[in-house]
């Protein structure tokens, strides 16, 4: 088995080939990624099929890699991003460098598992979901600068009506998109029943479970810990010595869309949901800053979604 680093950015790959200790750098296209083949056919010949491309799920930018290696038959491990971090503070590689990462990445084939290794598949449905996110949010995004920028203008200023109109309008396009969305994951049976699962949690709407379950498709080979994470919930705490003490915060390293969705099922859990309220009160009793517990109930709903995603079933009190 050759493993071979590809770090992918928007217009660029950087690759790394044991072979002969190589770093090449192709552009991201699909000619560029034909021109790599080519050459790696020549360099391994008859092993050629013993090659696995090792790369990181770059939102889009890596799906022409992905599409490439499922046509070809390119067997792939495709890393988890958190624990490609960890794999290189582990190393002693601290320095962020494309071609060092291309390195470090055909590295981390010791690291996987059997099943971890195999030829891509791609699920058309899942894509257009992850497309359709990634446009929500946009819109998302777009309606909290114009809301801003309103509250910032004068009240009777002329411009607030313009502006007024394409909050509307983009909210109208947030409906269309959660529609758009419901229709795709009704349309496949595991993700439709994966997606009323995680409805059954007290607190979590429809929205908040298109987010969730859209986050879990796109992490499918995650744990507990590492799908916190990348949520951006995981606590850090800033220190240096004796000289900085700070407070242990999350790192928000992760989506924000997931943490935004959760906002509200917080609040209703730590009113209604008998377990989550109990759970929120002994922090709170505890001296818990109140911010601090509403993050800890927010780790515990994205954690027990999750759970409710990988063993296919409903909510339970006793999944808390």
């Amino acid at each position: 088995m050759y493993s071979i680093g590809l770090d992918v950015s928007k217009s660029t790959i950087n690759v790394y080939i044991p072979i002969n200790d190589l770093d090449l750098i192709i552009d991201n296209s699909l000619n560029g990624i034909k021109s790599l083949y080519s050459k790696l056919k020549k360099l391994y010949k008859k092993e050629i099929d013993k090659l696995v491309f090792v790369y990181e799920p770059t939102a889009n930018y890596s799906f022409l890699l992905k599409q490439f290696c499922a046509n070809k038959n390119i067997k792939s491990f495709i890393v988890n991003p958190k624990k490609s971090s960890n794999f290189a503070k582990v190393m002693g590689h601290r320095n962020k460098n494309d071609i060092k990462d291309a390195q470090l990445l055909s590295k981390m084939i010791v690291t996987a598992k059997d099943d971890e290794i195999r030829i891509p598949i791609i699920d058309t449905i899942k894509e257009e979901i992850k497309d359709l996110i990634g446009c929500y949010k946009l819109i998302i995004k777009q309606q909290v600068q114009i809301k801003n920028h309103i509250g910032n203008l004068n009240a009777k200023g002329s411009y607030i009506k313009e502006l007024e109109t394409q909050y509307k309008f983009l909210k109208k396009q947030e409906e269309k998109i959660i529609d758009k969305l419901l229709s795709l994951f009704m349309k496949d049976e595991k993700l439709s029943k994966d997606l009323l699962n995680i409805q059954t949690i007290p607190g979590i709407g429809k929205i908040s479970a298109i987010v969730l379950l859209s986050h879990f498709i796109h992490y499918p080979n995650t744990n507990q810990r590492q799908i916190v994470s990348l949520a951006g919930l995981d606590p850090i705490e800033k220190s240096s010595g004796i000289s900085v003490n700070g407070k242990t915060r999350i790192s928000k390293a992760g989506s924000k869309l997931c943490r935004a969705s959760l906002f509200m099922p917080v609040m209703v859990s730590i009113q209604h949901n008998e377990r989550l309220k109990d759970f929120y009160n002994r922090l709170k009793e505890n001296g818990k800053h109140t911010t601090v517990a509403q993050i800890a109930v927010m780790r515990k709903l994205i954690i027990i979604a999750h759970s409710i995603y990988k063993n296919n079933e409903k909510y339970s009190h006793n999944k808390i």
